[in-house]
C-alpha cells in the first residue's frame, strides 16, 4: 500500500499535478509573458523618459507623441526596445514563478476547497517569494531603459553600489507584490469556482 501511495501517477491523482504539469504551465505563462513585453517594451521605454525628463529642473514637460519622435530621429528605432534582456529575463521569471507557485500551492494546500484565507495566503507567498527572486532584473531593466545594456548597468551598479544594490527597494515591491498577487489570484480562483463549481 505504501509502494502505490508514492509512486508518481498517486502523487498526480492526490495533488491534482505532476512534474510534466508545472513545467507546461510555466511554459505557457512565459511565452504570454513574453509575447506582452515584447509588444509593450517601447511604451516602457517611453513612460522612463518621460518620468525622468527635467529631473530636478523647471520647465516645460514634453507629451509622448514628441519624445516619441525625438527618441526615434536622434537614438533610432532600436531604442525603443533598450532594456528588453532584462525585461524579458523578469517577466517570464516573475509571471512563470508567480503564477507557477500559486497553482503549486493552490493545489496542494487549497484542492477540492473554498478556504478563501489559504487562497489569499498562497497568493500572498507566490507574489513575494517571485518578487525576491526577480528583483535584481527589475533593477536592471529599469536601470537599462536609459542608454546601457544589461551588462554594462551590472557591471557599474557592482563596481559603484555594490551587489546590495540589486535588491533596492525589496520590502516595498514585496509587500506591493504579496497584496497584490493575493488578491487578484485568489478573486480568479474563486470566480471559477463560481461559474464551474468543483464536484
Amino acid at each position: 500500500m505504501s509502494n502505490s501511495s508514492s509512486s508518481p501517477g498517486s502523487m498526480k491523482a492526490k495533488w491534482g499535478v505532476s512534474s510534466s504539469d508545472v513545467l507546461y504551465h510555466f511554459g505557457t505563462i512565459g511565452m504570454s509573458v513574453a509575447s506582452a513585453t515584447v509588444t509593450t517594451q517601447p511604451l516602457h521605454v517611453l513612460k522612463v523618459r518621460l518620468q525622468m525628463q527635467l529631473v530636478g529642473q523647471r520647465g516645460l514637460l514634453t507629451g509622448m507623441g514628441q519624445i516619441s519622435m525625438q527618441v526615434v530621429k536622434s537614438e533610432g528605432l532600436r531604442a525603443l526596445y533598450l532594456g528588453l534582456t532584462p525585461a524579458l529575463m523578469r517577466s517570464v521569471l516573475y509571471g512563470g514563478l508567480r503564477l507557477g507557485l500559486y497553482s503549486k500551492y493552490v493545489r496542494e494546500l487549497a484542492f477540492e476547497s473554498h478556504n478563501v484565507l489559504m487562497k489569499i495566503a498562497s497568493g500572498a507567498f507566490s507574489g513575494a517569494v517571485a518578487t525576491a527572486l526577480t528583483n535584481p532584473v527589475e533593477v536592471l531593466k529599469m536601470r537599462g531603459t536609459n542608454s546601457r545594456g544589461p551588462i554594462q548597468e551590472l557591471q557599474k551598479i557592482a563596481s559603484e553600489e555594490g551587489m546590495a544594490a540589486l535588491w533596492k527597494g525589496l520590502g516595498p515591491a514585496m509587500t506591493r507584490a504579496a497584496a497584490l498577487t493575493a488578491s487578484q489570484l485568489a478573486t480568479y480562483d474563486q470566480s471559477k469556482q463560481v461559474n464551474h463549481p468543483l464536484s
